[in-house]
């Protein structure tokens, strides 16, 4: 799961003036905002609905476990494919994901437990809760990077512009960013322990809905933190 494309457009995080009450900006604002959107809902159509609903449905016809999960990862290789055509270069999260689903693939064919394919979602949001945590070495932190989107879609390239000037002049703005981005890697790393857990307690058949219902929670519990926390210290654009 391309889980890191699920964290950009969430950070509609923080504050920076609005520039401009300019009509075309307003207007290129809202196009930017719909797009968004349609891009949130593709993803939750095809990195979501599309591999569960495979499993179950594969499964419901009498398909054995591991042909079903295999399918259902294979199902995400054409968005994955999509994303990198998109944006006219070989993005790194994209590939990693791409060679998790064929790594883990041939590790059950090796081993011939469906459970080694349960295991490979643990292995992404790990990998991902440390990079994000690996960014607060770095002079712009995961958050700092990820939220550039939503600022301009907010509030302009202008905006944007004011927005991370921020980062120099303002030592408390450093120390929100670098908060928020090591409270998103720790929750990535919770789930990864989490799955693991899952993937070797419960029955293989429950495992996709029961990982799916846990990472939607935890997803929620995250963005509900978030939103408080940058409301609260008046970091919300």
């Amino acid at each position: 799961m391309t889980t890191m494309h699920q964290g950009e457009r969430t950070m509609s995080t923080h504050s920076a003036p609005r520039t401009t009450t300019d009509p075309a900006v307003a207007a290129d604002s809202r196009r930017r905002t719909r797009a968004l959107r349609r891009r949130l809902a593709a993803q939750l159509l095809f990195e979501l609905a599309l591999p569960l609903g495979s499993y179950y449905g594969l499964r419901a016809i009498g398909l054995g476990q591991w042909l079903s999960m295999v399918v259902g990862s294979l199902l995400l290789l054409p968005w994955i494919v999509y994303g990198i055509v998109r944006q006219r270069r070989v993005e790194a999260m994209a590939v990693f994901t791409l060679s998790l689903v064929v790594v883990g693939t041939l590790l059950s064919l090796i081993s011939g437990s469906p459970r080694v394919l349960l295991v490979r979602d643990s292995w992404v949001t790990a990998a991902i809760g440390f990079w994000v945590l690996g960014t607060l070495l770095t002079r712009r932190p995961f958050i700092m990077t990820a939220s550039r989107g939503i600022v301009i879609a907010k509030v302009g390239e202008a905006g944007l512009v004011a927005w991370e000037a921020r980062w120099d002049a303002e030592p408390v703005f450093r120390h929100h960013l670098r908060l928020v981005t090591a409270v998103w890697g720790a929750v990535f790393l919770l789930d990864a322990a989490l799955r693991v857990v899952l993937a070797y307690t419960i029955p293989v058949d429950a495992f996709a809905l029961t990982s799916t219902l846990l990472w939607l929670a935890m997803l929620g519990g995250l963005f509900t933190w978030h939103n408080w926390y940058i409301t609260r210290h008046g970091m919300k654009l």
